[in-house]
C-alpha cells in the first residue's frame, strides 16, 4: 500500500510540473497576442483568457502546496478578470467606460 501512496504521490507531481509548464508556455503566447494583437477584441479576449489561465495557477498552486488558502484568491481572480472584460468591451463599444451626462 506504502508503495502505491508513493507512486500516486510521484504521478501528481509529475503531472503539476507538465500543466505549471504548459500555463506558462500559454501566458506567453497569450502576452504576445495581447502586444501584438491586429484588433483591439483580439487584445480583449487575450487579457480575459490571461485571466483564466492565472485562476488555473493558483488553483494548480493549491494543490501543489496541499492547502484550500487559495480558492479565495481562484475566485477573487475571476471577479476581477470579469469586470475587466466587462470595462474592455464598454470602452471598445462607446470609447468610455463611466458616461457622463453633463447637461
Amino acid at each position: 500500500m506504502n508503495d502505491f501512496l508513493q507512486l500516486t504521490e510521484q504521478i501528481l507531481q509529475v503531472s503539476l510540473v507538465i500543466c505549471f509548464i504548459g500555463i506558462a508556455a500559454s501566458l506567453i503566447l497569450l502576452l504576445y497576442q495581447v502586444m501584438i494583437g491586429p484588433t483591439q477584441p483580439d487584445r480583449a479576449v487575450a487579457l480575459d483568457t490571461m485571466g483564466i489561465n492565472i485562476m488555473a495557477l493558483a488553483g494548480l498552486l493549491s494543490i501543489s502546496i496541499v492547502t484550500s488558502k487559495l480558492n479565495d484568491v481562484v475566485l477573487l481572480i475571476g471577479i476581477l478578470s470579469f469586470l475587466g472584460t466587462l470595462a474592455i468591451a464598454k470602452y471598445l463599444e462607446k470609447g468610455v467606460i463611466i458616461d457622463r451626462n453633463l447637461e
